[in-house]
């Protein structure tokens, strides 16, 4: 009996240990294919048609007396989520990553929260109290994610050496272009931040008229899939070498993205959240990076440099001041309507309206409306996402 519940009390830990080191996985083969000459656009397409092939038989089993009619706005919402997510996230993070490193761009995705909470800020859907000491560990941990990744950006410094790289050539990330690769590969990163900062935003909206989670995930991939490969019809027009791979670590790439970083990814991290909250999912994004620069400097002989030491250093301590601050949001656990059940306490970016045009936050009960002057509200309830579940 006592050695079932501490098995059962550790479920969630290893369930997301598991992930990073599965999440840090393909973020080493991504970049190993992608420097031995694969096409990112098509690596992208690849990824979301597995993604589909595996998400679209549970959606239509599981989900086949709840999910909703389509509608022309719900269709134009999941364009939108397919362009934001697939087609521009997907591509310029193996973008960046390619430009500079596997490590680097790990450290960098730690930026996430603190842009979802400038742009929830933006379009007042988070409120700010001053005189607050959690809006101010939200206001401070912004501050410090967006000081270590400009310090990432600015300063490099010496190699840190490890024991296993001792005597090792190492292969320095944008060595081809030099500073300017690598900072081309830094702006990348950051726009896929954004895009994926505003996917979240969107995605939240969309549930509340399109309420199967599933089902929405199978037509962001379905629609990514079309999408991206027009993008990449174009790119790579007249190279249809591009289109090829055999059974190599191209082939793999596709493959373990679209199953572990797309479909399970999925999975997991809404049943670990569902028992302990999107905060303990987010908690763990800094071992995907650790475990990520170590693996990348052993497999792929990537350099990694005091700059990006510290300013990552900094980032996680930005990071964790954010989530505090938002945990500590007065918030009710989300409805997981797909399903009837909760899904446990999220870490939520709302906005109400009394229809006067004034902005407030709810009254406590987990629904803010956005009031449009003539009484009539609209739902939005927006999540902070865990930085570790993109790719």
């Amino acid at each position: 009996m006592g050695v079932g519940k501490v098995f059962s009390d550790a479920k969630p830990y290893l369930a997301m240990i598991l992930l990073q080191v599965g999440f840090a996985g393909m973020y080493v083969v991504a970049v190993a294919s992608l420097k031995r000459g694969m096409s990112h656009f098509v690596l992208v397409v690849y990824r979301n048609l597995v993604a589909t092939a595996v998400m679209a038989p549970f959606a239509l089993w599981f989900e086949r007396s709840v999910r909703p009619k389509m509608t022309f706005t719900i269709f134009l919402k999941i364009m939108g989520l397919a362009l934001l997510e697939p087609v521009l996230d997907q591509n310029l993070y193996y973008m960046g990553a390619n430009l500079t490193s596997a490590g680097f761009a790990s450290a960098l995705i730690n930026i996430l929260p603190a842009v979802t909470f400038v742009m929830a800020l933006i379009m007042r859907m988070e409120k700010v109290r001053l005189r607050s000491v959690h809006s101010q560990a939200k206001i401070v941990g912004t501050l410090c994610t967006v000081a270590g990744a400009v310090l990432m950006i600015l300063y490099h410094g010496p190699a840190v050496q490890f024991p296993w790289t001792k005597g090792q050539h190492h292969d320095a990330a944008g060595q081809e272009g030099g500073g300017a690769a690598w900072l081309k590969g830094t702006i990348t990163i950051i726009v896929a931040c954004v895009c994926w900062s505003g996917f979240f935003v969107l995605q939240s909206n969309t549930l509340q008229s399109y309420p199967a989670e599933l089902s929405l995930t199978a037509l962001i991939c379905g629609m990514g899939s079309l999408m991206s490969g027009a993008v990449a019809l174009v790119a790579e027009r007249g190279n249809t070498k591009a289109w090829v791979i055999g059974f190599d670590t191209r082939l793999f790439t596709a493959v373990y993205a679209g199953i572990v970083c797309s479909g399970v990814a999925y999975y997991v991290q809404g049943l670990v959240s569902r028992q302990r909250g999107p905060v303990f999912v987010t908690a763990f994004n800094p071992l995907c990076m650790i475990v990520t620069a170590i693996m990348g400097s052993i497999i792929l002989k990537e350099e990694i440099n005091l700059g990006s030491v510290i300013g990552a250093a900094i980032i996680v301590v930005g990071l964790y001041a954010l989530i505090w601050g938002k945990s500590k949001d007065n918030v009710s656990p989300a409805t997981d309507v797909s399903t009837g059940g909760s899904k446990g306490a999220a870490t939520q970016l709302p906005i109400t309206s009394n229809g006067n045009g004034k902005h407030e936050l709810g009254n406590g009960n987990g629904k803010h409306e956005l009031g449009n002057g003539h009484g009539h509200g609209h739902v939005f309830d927006v999540e902070t996402p865990a930085a570790n579940g993109h790719y």
